[in-house]
């Protein structure tokens, strides 16, 4: 399945298991499926909760900072990938 690059990893959160990212591209929805990929990090999952300024939701346009709930470990620079069908 093709992939096109939107955003990159900027920190993550362990306690609440959110990475924080800088959306470069295209903007990510709720639902959409996300692959992560860096150094030590390659997983894909799709997008449950998201937020941006402590507030819940839909969609992310690309230029925001915000916040996914992910399933496992993510870190700095990590690429994060929207795969499209």
């Amino acid at each position: 399945m093709p992939e096109e690059q939107v955003g990159v990893v900027i920190k993550f959160f362990s306690k609440p298991g959110v990475a924080a990212i800088q959306v470069s591209g295209g903007g990510i929805k709720k639902g959409d499926v996300l692959k992560y990929t860096g150094h030590t990090t390659d997983f894909t999952e799709s997008v449950g909760s998201m937020e941006i300024d402590n507030k819940a939701v839909e969609e992310a346009p690309a230029g925001s900072l915000v916040g996914i709930k992910v399933k496992d470990r993510v870190r700095e620079n990590d690429k994060v990938y929207k795969v499209v069908d």
